[in-house]
């Protein structure tokens, strides 16, 4: 396996110990960690090819928030909260849809696709009200490689652009920007907390131990690095026919995708960005995945496959069989988190070592351990402990 250390220093006094188990159900820490680490973090709503027309819009539901994310008639793409100015009711159901104007079904307070306050019913009854401070509340989006991020708050934190920045020549081969939905997004839950379902997807030493199917088609070959906002760990695909008929076939049909170099005709590669997004890099297809907390012991996993277009027969055997290959790793890691948050309740355990190649695991506990102090402690404080810390 192979490992590279992280691009900066790590300096944490604590870096060869993981976050304590508390942090990982405590329902104290999960509102300090939603407030300063996800609020403040980029989420990926869809691709831009998702709605390629005016009035095209999706959404995300994230922390109690729902954002629309919308192409306007001048073919800019904006967000919003999903919450009308009048009363705060929520304006759109669903994940997806087309509007010319979004209408609020409680009193028909009318928005643009630009999100401005376009229609107010009864209007003489507002003597007083200037419409164009009520227009739909903007939220911050990023497009990067073709994809639509957005965040509730802003921190101060790099941009998406800048945190994939060490491998954008890397994804650049792939042709983010031409991909295509090939299903819809489905919602998986997770009774774990959303650090678990993180840590095990940048975890690389249990590959060979927990997933016999990656084992037969990489080997020894799976390896992981860390930059500060982004983990990347990679497989190649061995010729060495697998012994499993599903491997075997993929292996046998996978065609050669001509806009990729050599060294990645079969190569499997994977992208968490901080803290909570990941994308699986195939050559047949690209995978996106996101944990999303719910409480300090739920989790929803989020996920859709893309690909870029392509009838050849082989390709769609390899997309299917890619499909069946990666459903029992999912598999297999739904049985790890679940017997890791479990056994995260015995008393008997606190803090775990890192070993110096768990470089991704590293980062990640570090960085949060920069971000909310209070994970350093190795036991759980008393109850209150994050309302005394706004009382000082």
């Amino acid at each position: 396996m192979a490992t590279t250390a992280p691009a900066t220093p790590n300096t944490d006094p604590q870096a060869g110990w993981s976050l304590p188990a508390w942090t990982y159900s405590d329902p104290e820490f999960f509102e300090v960690e939603m407030r300063r680490i996800m609020r403040p973090s980029w989420q990926v709503v869809c691709h831009v090819s998702d709605i390629p027309d005016h009035g095209d819009y999706h959404t995300l539901d994230f922390l109690g928030e729902s954002v629309i994310v919308v192409r306007g008639k001048d073919s800019e793409i904006r967000a919003f909260t999903n919450v009308c100015r009048h009363r705060g009711a929520r304006i759109v159901d669903g994940p997806s849809g087309c509007a010319k104007r979004f209408v609020c079904p409680y009193h028909a307070w009318t928005y643009d696709l630009e999100g401005r306050l376009a229609g107010l019913p009864l209007k003489e009854i507002y003597p007083d009200v200037d419409t164009s401070k009520l227009g739909l509340a903007p939220v911050e989006v990023e497009i990067a490689f073709g994809f639509i991020f957005v965040r509730l708050e802003d921190d101060g934190g790099p941009t998406v652009s800048e945190m994939i920045a060490p491998y954008a020549e890397e994804i650049g081969h792939y042709r983010f920007e031409d991909l295509r939905a090939l299903g819809r997004v489905t919602m998986r839950p997770r009774a774990v907390n959303w650090k678990n379902v993180g840590d095990n997807y940048s975890d690389a030493l249990h590959i060979p131990v927990a997933h016999p199917g990656l084992t037969r088609l990489m080997k020894n070959g799976y390896g992981v690095e860390a930059y500060p906002w982004v983990d990347k760990m990679w497989g190649p695909i061995l010729p060495r026919l697998s012994n499993n008929p599903s491997e075997q076939a993929y292996q046998k049909f996978l065609p050669r995708v001509d806009h990729l170099p050599e060294d990645r005709q079969r190569l499997w590669t994977y992208f968490k960005l901080w803290p909570n997004v990941a994308f699986d890099i195939y050559p047949d297809q690209v995978d996106f995945m996101q944990w999303i907390p719910v409480s300090p012991t739920e989790t929803l996993i989020r996920e859709i496959p893309y690909a870029i277009p392509d009838d050849r027969r082989e390709m769609k055997a390899a997309r299917y069989l890619n499909w069946r290959i990666n459903r029992q790793v999912n598999a297999e890691d739904t049985w790890l988190i679940n017997r890791v948050q479990d056994g995260m309740q015995s008393h008997s355990f606190s803090v775990g070592p890192l070993g110096e190649t768990e470089v991704a695991l590293r980062n990640f506990c570090s960085k949060v351990r920069q971000i909310v102090p209070e994970s350093r402690e190795e036991r759980q404080p008393a109850p209150g402990w994050s309302r005394r810390l706004h009382a000082v």
